[in-house]
């Protein structure tokens, strides 16, 4: 049980730090690389999303006090930033591949994807922060 805790708090910062950063670095840059960095962000927003589900199975159970309720928050931000992404930025990048769309309206529209998505990012990295000391 510790060494899987262990591994799966690992999996869960690492990936989680890669998916903030490039919503993050997306949303600042215009979406330049969004279409290079897609695949591997979506990746690490699904190892994030199921390593934070196994780890809040690990830690709490089906306990659901104050501190559990802001995770929790966060836990709901993070799904909507990553089904986002996942469908508003997939269906950017598909269009962009099959030259329905010019580069710069495909930046744009990235663009306006990551920024919504990096302010729930930012919300759940608040909320993990604030659920330690409720």
């Amino acid at each position: 049980m510790h060494s899987m805790l262990i591994v799966g708090l690992s999996l869960h910062i690492l990936s989680s730090t890669f998916w903030a950063g490039t919503s993050f670095t997306l949303a600042r840059t215009g979406g330049l690389g969004g279409e290079r960095l897609f695949r591997p962000q979506i990746g690490a927003a699904v190892v994030s999303v199921l390593t934070g589900a196994i780890l809040w199975g690990i830690t709490y159970g089906t306990a659901f006090g104050p501190s559990q309720k802001i995770l929790a928050l966060g836990a709901v931000c993070a799904i909507i930033a990553a089904v986002l992404q996942m469908v508003l930025g997939g269906r950017t990048i598909h269009a962009l591949k099959k030259g329905l769309i010019e580069e710069a309206g495909a930046l744009s529209l990235i663009t306006k994807v990551q920024r919504p998505a990096a302010g729930l990012l930012a919300v759940t990295i608040i909320s993990m922060a604030l659920s330690r000391y409720v």
